[in-house]
């Protein structure tokens, strides 16, 4: 199979998953069916939902400095990632802000109270059935300095020079083309701006069953870069000052994670003991020069 090949079957798988996601979602049934390896989630046999008391406990886990009391079910429902990128970025009012892969869009919205009404975000993704959910929000909540952009990571629909922090949650680890990814970061960023992402990586590589197998893409792990990679990534961008911060997942999490990919995924000999060292959500910050 051709490169181009393989990277259109990822990127249709991953918005097939997230497309079914958001169609499916509905009040009251919360799901975490994006990077966040918990029991039931949508990686795992279709119609399993999560428990409402295990998303909020992952809620309180990523956004432990965030009061997402002030979002309503939602918005906070559809919450899919793997950190706390709002805080990591330190946001302050009038700045522009971008959100890669921006889903139902909390983050896009949480930015929103930060950088106030002489700030603006924009949020982008590439799932129309996401998009749609992250407007009937906007519209619900009433908010002016948040809008949502249809498109792909890789070919961002933002103006050169433009943003003055990035941000996303659990969404670059899903490019098939990461370091063009890291390009248009650099584009679209404006001299002196920063990057604010939590993402899945690893320590070392995973097996090539893990990798290739399309629902593990759709669940973040096989994706992840190791970390020495996502590091030289961002500085070929031309990025300087980055930084890694690790947050380990609970080992639970990691077998819950490795048996939604199903049976059929072998881990090549690699032991339990390595994956759950192996496989991390990372803090990661930079800054394009001045």
């Amino acid at each position: 199979m051709t490169t181009e090949k393989t990277e259109l079957n990822v990127r249709t798988a991953v918005r097939d998953r997230y497309s079914k996601i958001a169609e499916e979602f509905q009040s009251g049934t919360q799901t975490d069916c994006g990077c966040t390896p918990v029991p039931t989630s949508c990686c795992g046999d279709d119609g399993d939902t999560k428990d409402e008391s295990v998303h909020i406990a992952a809620l309180e886990k990523y956004y432990q400095n965030v009061d997402t009391d002030t979002l309503p079910e939602e918005v906070t429902g559809l919450s899919l990632g793997c950190g706390d990128p709002i805080t990591l970025a330190a946001l302050t009012p009038g700045q522009r802000v971008l959100d890669l892969g921006s889903g139902g869009g909390i983050d896009c919205f949480l930015a929103g109270q930060r950088v106030g009404e002489t700030g603006h975000v924009i949020g982008v993704d590439m799932t129309p059935a996401m998009l749609e959910k992250a407007r009937a929000n906007k519209t619900r909540l009433g908010i002016n300095n948040v809008e949502f952009r249809l498109g792909e990571i890789e070919h961002l629909p933002v103006s050169d020079a433009s943003i003055d922090v990035i941000i996303s949650n659990c969404v670059i680890n899903l490019s098939t083309d990461k370091a063009q990814v890291f390009r248009e970061m650099f584009r679209t960023m404006r001299p002196g701006g920063k990057i604010a992402v939590s993402d899945m990586v690893t320590e070392g590589k995973l097996p090539d069953g893990l990798r290739e197998s399309l629902s593990a893409w759709a669940g973040c792990v096989s994706g992840a870069l190791d970390i020495e990679e996502y590091i030289s990534g961002i500085k070929n961008a031309g990025f300087v000052d980055v930084e890694i911060t690790p947050e380990y997942l609970d080992r639970d999490q990691v077998d819950d994670a490795v048996r939604q990919l199903g049976g059929e995924i072998q881990l090549g000999g690699l032991s339990k003991e390595a994956v759950y060292k192996a496989v991390f959500s990372a803090k990661i910050t930079a800054r394009k020069p001045a």
